[in-house]
C-alpha cells in the first residue's frame, strides 16, 4: 500500500504525477496549519514543505505519524527543529542544489541596480529618449574596480564571488568565522564589510539569529554610493529601514528577490525608481528545479526505505 504523504504547498502536474505514481498524496494545503490538515492527510508520514512555510510543533502534533520533512529547496528557516528532534523527525533539504542560478541571478541584480537598467528601460519605453541630450543617464562607476562584499560565503556566496572576480572586482566577505583555504578577505563583523565594499550581496542562510542583520547602521555603512543586493530571505534584511534608506539617498540602490512578508511587498518599496524589485524567482531555471525535485524524491524513497537521507540539514547531519 502507498506510503502517505502530505504536500504543503502546489507542485506542478509532472510532479504530482510522479508522486502519486508513488504515494498516496494529500493536499497541496497551503501555509498547511494543525487546524487544515484535511482529517484523511493526519497520518500522513511526510510533509513536503518550502522553508519559508511555519512548520512547528503544533503541527507536528497534529500530525503524529510523520516522521519526515523534506524542504523544497534549500532553505528551512521555517521548520522548528528542536521540536523535530524531539520527535525523531528528519529534515532535509537541497542543499546547494539551486547555488549556481541563485549565483547568476545575483549578478543580474548587482548589475540591473549599479547601472540603472530598470530607470533606462523605463525610460525609453515612456518614449522620452528623444527628448534627453547626449548623457542620457547619470554616470555610474561601473563594476570593474569595485568592492564586493558578500554576508555569508556559503554555495551560494563563493559563486557570487567568483563571478564577481570575472568581472574585476575585489571580494570580502562575512561569516560567522573566516574559512580556510579561502583568498578573499575576511571582515569579523558585518558593519566593518559594508564600510568597505561598493555592493553588499546578502547570501547569507536565514536563522532567528540574523533577523534584521542588515539594519539602518550597516546600510549608513554601506554609505550614499552604496548597492544592496539581497537573494538571502527577506527577514536578513530590515525592510522598514531598507526603505527609507534607498527614499533618503542613504544607499544608492538595492536589488531584491525576496522580501520580509513574502508574497505582500510595500507599496512604498514598489514605488521607488533605485530598487530593482523580483518574485523570488532567482532559482527558477530548469536545472535548478530539476535538481530540487530530485533532492526531494530522493529524501522520499530513503525514509520510507529505512535509510537515513542523503540531504539532512547540518544541524541534524
Amino acid at each position: 500500500m502507498p506510503q502517505p504523504i502530505l504536500l504543503a504547498f502546489g507542485v506542478s502536474a509532472r510532479m504530482r504525477g510522479r508522486l502519486e505514481a508513488l504515494y498516496e498524496v494529500h493536499g497541496p494545503v497551503g501555509g498547511v496549519r494543525p487546524e487544515t490538515v484535511p482529517p484523511e492527510a493526519r497520518h500522513a508520514r511526510a510533509l513536503i514543505t518550502i522553508g519559508g512555510h511555519r512548520t512547528d510543533a503544533a503541527l507536528m502534533d497534529a500530525l503524529p505519524d510523520l516522521g519526515l520533512i523534506a524542504c523544497y529547496g534549500t532553505g528551512y528557516e521555517g521548520v522548528d527543529l528542536a521540536a523535530a528532534k524531539a520527535r525523531g523527525i528528519q529534515v532535509t533539504h537541497a542543499k546547494d542544489a539551486n547555488a549556481t542560478s541563485v549565483a547568476e541571478f545575483a549578478m543580474g541584480l548587482v548589475i540591473a541596480a549599479s547601472r540603472d537598467m530598470t530607470k533606462g528601460e523605463r525610460m525609453l519605453r515612456a518614449g522620452e529618449w528623444p527628448n534627453r541630450k547626449a548623457e542620457r543617464m547619470p554616470l555610474v562607476p561601473g563594476l570593474a574596480g569595485q568592492r564586493m562584499g558578500i554576508y555569508g560565503l556559503g554555495a551560494i556566496g563563493m559563486r557570487v564571488a567568483t563571478r564577481a572576480a570575472a568581472f574585476e572586482m575585489e571580494v570580502g566577505y562575512h561569516g560567522r568565522s573566516p574559512r580556510e583555504g579561502i583568498a578573499y578577505g575576511y571582515h569579523p563583523t558585518l558593519r566593518g564589510l559594508a564600510e568597505w565594499c561598493d555592493v553588499l550581496v546578502v547570501a547569507v542562510r536565514a536563522t532567528a539569529a540574523n533577523r534584521h542583520a542588515v539594519d539602518r547602521e550597516v546600510l549608513a555603512a554601506l554609505g550614499k554610493h552604496g548597492v544592496l543586493v539581497n537573494v538571502a530571505r527577506g527577514l536578513v534584511v530590515d525592510e522598514a529601514a531598507l526603505t527609507e534608506a534607498l527614499e533618503h539617498g542613504v544607499i544608492a540602490a538595492a536589488g531584491l528577490d525576496v522580501f520580509e512578508h513574502e508574497p505582500h511587498v510595500p507599496e512604498r518599496l514598489r514605488a521607488l525608481p533605485n530598487a530593482v524589485l523580483t518574485p523570488h524567482m532567482a532559482a527558477f531555471t530548469l536545472s535548478a528545479q530539476r535538481a530540487q525535485a530530485q533532492v526531494m524524491l530522493d529524501a522520499l524513497e530513503d525514509f520510507f526505505a529505512g535509510r537515513a537521507p542523503a540531504n539532512l540539514v547540518a544541524e541534524m547531519a
